[in-house]
């Protein structure tokens, strides 16, 4: 088995007839899912997803896959494949659109459908789209795609072989094997069996679950769970899930329907998914369930449904601010049921229990999934992966989707099931599939971008520690004004500090020590603004560390009279 190294060099030119693999994202984190595919000149993407940031990444939307390696190739670009429509394999197609506005898209009706709604947010004109479903093939460039069958969290997912003429690759994206799915559309396990047999030279299988034994458990399970929340509550029930969880809205619907009960959608996002979903005929509204949120309240509580979202603690969410009493109309009461019908994303605990303990506080009965089975997994776990190997039998294997951890874990079922050549790689680790084998050829430089507002890629990892460091320690600014004239210090120092427990005050002790420091300083010939506000920065951050253990933000200002 191969692991990622920090010191590979960049990847030598690709032989005649070898296919390259770049991983952008998703592979060392849950998200951002971009992988980028090189044969004979041409380029094939597949998914293009975002990354939700977490609490060490203050002041930060949304974080992009890094699109440096490929952008003086865009135009090399045949087509983009979209797996699914969630938001870590979509959620960046808008930003690489920016860049190249004609890439041709690829993926289910449902799947477009999303992303076209997204489009139009970015005011994006309409690019090409091929809506294409199980069984369907279709060829870009020196790429022949078939596209596959597969079980998720969201409906028309798809996994994608790619034939190049010299190599079959089997990307499942986001799958599991739910044999009593709510829409009866199963994984294609006959599909991975016939390619099995024809010869997948390298196949790349989902990751996140890896770790899990056994086999994910079906969407149906759920179904008893909540009819029994429904069926013990006697006022008015606030279902929070993903705005992309069609099938967890439809089990709402269906047992919103059996306990004589109206349900409202509360969230832009939900509202437009799910108006989607209905037009294309993923969810099924049954007449006179569904009314206006504003609607609701002239219903008595017993009766009312809200479906929400805000199940990961968005501080925006709808969920969020109803835990907060902040929402426009929605008030919490006692003896209302909250169920989070979600997964907790790592990173998110703290903000999702804040919003749980809100909505106790109030009265709220909260069911999770730390109380009662209300969420399965869209992926599969250790028993499917080594289903799956069992049945493809690939000649070489790469994990992707999830953290190292996940990766590892994968490439040990695929290794115990006789796979002989099992490749971990991270984003930036260049795969090589040559004359059937797979092998790390080299590195390209790849790493976060961040969406600030409107700001796309001006924000640091440097900009980032310095937010860390204000909004857990403050700033101090200091400011001096000295006499280039007698090389003395004139005026000050003036002190202030924010952000921390340190007031004015605090500071008489160091204010002769500053201006000691400078007159020294001035005396031995420094007399360069930059180099005199480093001896301040020093002289201030040593004795605020020893004295107060605080290493504060220190903003030096040096003035010349």
């Amino acid at each position: 088995m191969s692991h990622p190294h920090p010191e590979l060099s960049a990847p030598p030119a690709l032989p005649d007839g070898g296919l390259r693999v770049i991983p952008l994202g998703g592979l060392g984190e849950v998200g951002r899912n971009m992988t980028v595919f090189e044969h004979s000149g041409r380029l094939l993407v597949v998914d293009c997803g975002v990354l939700f940031p977490e609490d060490h990444h203050p002041g930060v939307d949304l974080i992009l896959p890094d699109f440096a390696p490929i952008r003086d190739r865009l135009d090399d670009i045949e087509a983009l494949v979209l797996t699914h429509g969630h938001e870590d394999h979509i959620g960046a197609v808008p930003y690489l659109l920016r860049e190249r506005g004609d890439i041709p898209l690829v993926g289910s009706a449902l799947t477009l459908a999303l992303l076209r709604s997204k489009l139009q947010e970015h005011r994006l004109r309409e690019t090409v789209h091929h809506a294409v479903k199980e069984g369907d093939r279709i060829i870009f460039g020196p790429y022949e795609l078939e596209f596959i069958a597969v079980n998720h969290s969201i409906p028309d997912a798809l996994a994608v072989a790619i034939r190049t003429g010299t190599a079959t690759v089997l990307h499942t994206g986001d799958f599991k094997m739910d044999q009593l799915p709510l829409d009866g559309r199963i994984t294609d396990l006959r599909a991975f069996a016939r390619l099995g047999e024809e010869g997948v030279d390298l196949f790349l299988t989902d990751s996140t679950n890896a770790e899990t034994p056994g086999f994910t458990p079906a969407e149906k399970s759920i179904t008893p769970v909540i009819d029994q929340v429904f069926r013990e509550s006697k006022q008015r029930i606030i279902v929070a899930c993903f705005a992309s969880h069609i099938h967890r809205v439809q089990q709402v619907l269906d047992a919103a329907v059996a306990h004589n009960r109206k349900v409202a959608y509360v969230g832009r996002s939900m509202v437009r998914n799910m108006g989607i979903a209905r037009d294309l005929g993923y969810l099924t509204v049954p007449g006179g369930v569904l009314v206006e949120a504003k609607q609701l309240a002239d219903l008595p509580p017993e009766r009312q449904v809200l479906v929400s979202t805000g199940s990961q603690g968005e501080p925006m969410s709808a969920l969020s601010r109803i835990a907060q009493r902040s929402h426009n109309f929605v008030h919490i009461e006692e003896g209302d049921t909250v169920l989070l019908a979600s997964s907790l994303i790592p990173g998110n605990e703290n903000a999702v229990y804040r919003v749980i303990n809100g909505l106790a506080r109030w009265g709220a009965r909260v069911v999770h999934k730390g109380n009662a089975l209300v969420h399965v997994s869209g992926h599969a776990s250790a028993g499917e992966l080594l289903y799956c190997y069992n049945i493809v039998r690939p000649a070489n294997v790469m994990p992707v989707h999830g953290e190292i951890r996940h990766l590892l874990a994968n490439a040990e079922l695929a290794r115990a099931t006789g796979v002989q050549n099992v490749v971990v790689a991270e984003d930036g680790v260049v795969v090589d599939l040559v004359d059937g084998v797979a092998t790390v050829s080299g590195k390209v430089d790849c790493g976060y971008v961040f969406v600030d507002g409107t700001t796309v890629g001006d924000v640091t990892e440097t900009d980032l520690k310095d937010r860390r460091i204000l909004g857990e320690e403050g700033f101090i600014s200091v400011i001096v004004v000295v006499d280039s004239v007698s090389g003395k210090v004139s005026g000050g120092p003036e002190i202030h500090a924010r952000g921390n427990a340190l007031d004015d005050a605090t500071f008489d002790d160091i204010r002769q020590p500053i201006i000691d420091a400078l007159d020294a300083a001035m005396r031995d010939g420094t007399t360069d603004s930059y180099q005199l506000q480093q001896i301040v920065r020093r002289t201030v951050g040593r004795w605020v560390n020893n004295t107060h253990r605080r290493r504060p933000m220190i903003i030096p200002v040096v003035v010349e009279a």
